[in-house]
């Protein structure tokens, strides 16, 4: 079973979110449709921006604690370096 890390982002430079979920599609639907209260939904992070595939949840979780650990200036790279006009990636995982 495949477990993701993902960054969702409100816009461009804007609020970030670090999750981990073993059904990516569903989650970042959860997160799109404002389903779980939280800092997602206060702040409208909506845009998968970043994601990152693990054949483990131990090793998906670990990443997960990495990032979240990270200062924003490195989160912000990460998502430069595979996603540079960050664009909304949730199109492409649905197709």
């Amino acid at each position: 079973m495949s477990c993701y890390v993902y960054i969702l982002a409100s816009r461009p430079g804007g609020a970030l979110y670090v999750g981990v979920t073993n059904d990516l599609v569903r989650r970042v639907y959860e997160h799109r449709e404002g389903v779980v209260a939280g800092h997602t939904r206060t702040y409208s992070i909506k845009h998968l921006v970043h994601f990152e595939i693990f054949e483990s949840i131990r090793d998906a979780l670990q990443r997960e604690k990495n990032i979240k650990h990270w200062p924003r200036a490195y989160k912000t790279r990460l998502i430069a370096e595979s996603n540079p006009t960050w664009r909304d990636l949730y199109d492409e995982i649905t197709s």
